[in-house]
């Protein structure tokens, strides 16, 4: 007898799923119950940090990120927990100097995180180096990750030699980041083969439903030699989130897989979550139609967040009607980029260009600040050459940047630290500062208010209590 086939699981309902469906506006209060019963599915990781999570907790929730964290850790003792890093940029949207990186990495690894989830939104190795350097500094477990995006140069060799590059820096595991929802079964029958070629590193893979091919590529990509994937449970799954949980959980255990799930604590954990999500659709914040299947995604590329702030904008302008010109137009913006992938931020940033050259009349007549960078080499290098006409039309002469950009920043950590002043009692709270400066600062204000306020009560009950025993 052969050993049993098995497949890992990473449950995202902590993260991207809510992330995905409703602009990550789950409440820590809303997760802390069902922790521990998430603990003993079975799962091998769950994805509960980073991304938008640590801008939405302190922008919209009014919620330390750094204490959410330190919850997780202490209610979750036998399951991986996992984050999302989006390499020199962090969690904000900029590239922050290496000192930043390294004091980020530390800090997320000492308050919980087992997994550090790290890409770059142009594929550039080079800005996933300060994070891996990092995470094996603190003993975290760097898993590096390809974009998956569909261009004339993204093929099958492109993946083959940016994962052989990968494995070189030092990956612990190999993550195939499908954020928009395209890689169809074909496809993934073909590139998990060749990559286990090229490295013995685990290959996890993450999707989206939204095109409507995420089970069919699942499994696909399970029976090619995927060894983990990532799925929601069932409330917070399908549309723009992962597939379901116990739905592939069921399906590969017939097919002969080790899933380490446990079917009856899913259910359990699907249970407390529906009424959560339905409190939610008839609250508003999430739309039901997020959670329909968009096959417009294999057409154009656009991840299905992408979509439903397309739509916002242009419902903003008036112009709802130009909805379809703009999905024609995003295409063309990326290939006219250098076919970047539409991850954050460049979906923003690609999908802003493609807005202005509809509405305007006329493309590239208005030129956002952070095209203008991303073409000089900010961010990094364009996966393919942009042409000398289009950087001539968006920067002009201005020269481009041709090393690693982080290495022309100088070093920032203590420069916040002083600028921040009193508010900086914790490493943690200059790095919320980091990540954004403005409403950072707005929030740290308040909580330490809220904290002086609370003690003064403290102290006068006290003092109250005293007077009475006299």
């Amino acid at each position: 007898m052969g050993e049993q086939k098995k497949v890992l699981f990473t449950e995202t309902v902590l993260r991207d799923a809510h992330q995905s469906l409703m602009a990550t506006r789950m409440k820590t209060s809303e997760m802390i119950p069902i922790l521990e019963k998430m603990d003993a599915a079975g799962y091998d990781a769950l994805e509960c940090w980073g991304g938008a999570t640590f801008d939405a907790a302190i922008r919209f929730l009014n919620e330390d990120p750094w204490d959410r964290l330190r919850i997780f850790k202490k209610s979750i003792h036998h399951t991986k927990l996992q984050m999302l890093l989006r390499g020199q940029n962090l969690l904000g949207y900029r590239h922050y100097a290496d000192d930043i990186v390294d004091k980020f990495v530390e800090k997320a690894i000492f308050n919980g995180i087992d997994i550090l989830r790290v890409f770059d939104a142009l594929n550039d190795p080079r800005n996933m180096e300060a994070c891996v350097k990092a995470i094996k500094k603190y003993g975290g477990h760097a898993q590096l990750t390809i974009c998956y995006t569909v261009s004339s140069i993204h093929t099958i060799e492109y993946y083959i030699n940016l994962v052989k590059e990968l494995d070189e820096m030092g990956a612990d595991s190999i993550c195939i980041k499908d954020m928009a929802g395209i890689l169809t079964p074909k496809v993934a029958e073909e590139l998990i083969p060749a990559l286990k070629n090229v490295t013995s590193l685990p290959i996890e893979v993450h999707t989206h439903a939204t095109s409507g091919t995420s089970e069919m590529t699942y499994l696909t990509a399970v029976k090619a030699g995927a060894d983990k994937i990532d799925t929601a449970i069932s409330p917070f799954s399908g549309g723009t989130s992962q597939p379901a949980t116990e739905t592939l959980g069921i399906v590969l255990e017939e097919l002969g897989y080790d899933t380490h799930l446990d079917m009856e604590t899913l259910q359990d954990i699907a249970d407390y979550f529906k009424p959560i999500k339905d409190h939610y659709l008839k609250e508003g914040t999430l739309d039901p139609k997020m959670l329909t299947v968009d096959p417009k995604t294999l057409f154009y590329q656009v991840p299905g967040g992408m979509l439903s702030n397309l739509y916002s904008q242009l419902k903003q302008a008036k112009a709802e009607h130009r909805y379809e010109e703009v999905l024609r137009e995003v295409p063309r913006v990326r290939e006219d980029l250098g076919f970047p992938p539409l991850v954050t931020p460049m979906s923003q940033m690609v999908g802003t260009q493609a807005v202005f050259n509809v509405l305007s009349g006329e493309r590239y007549k208005m030129i956002p600040n952070e095209i203008k960078d991303y073409v000089s080499g900010a961010y990094g290098k364009s996966p393919a050459p942009i042409s000398e006409e289009m950087k001539h039309k968006i920067i002009g002469n201005k020269a481009v940047i041709i090393g690693r950009p982080a290495d022309l920043l100088q070093p920032e950590f203590e420069e916040l630290k002083n600028e921040l002043g009193d508010l900086a009692q914790s490493d943690e709270d200059v790095l919320v500062y980091a990540m954004f400066p403005q409403i950072g600062k707005e929030f740290l204000e308040n909580k330490y208010k809220q904290e002086v306020k609370q003690e003064n009560e403290v102290i006068r009950i006290n003092a109250t209590m005293r007077e009475g025993d006299i």
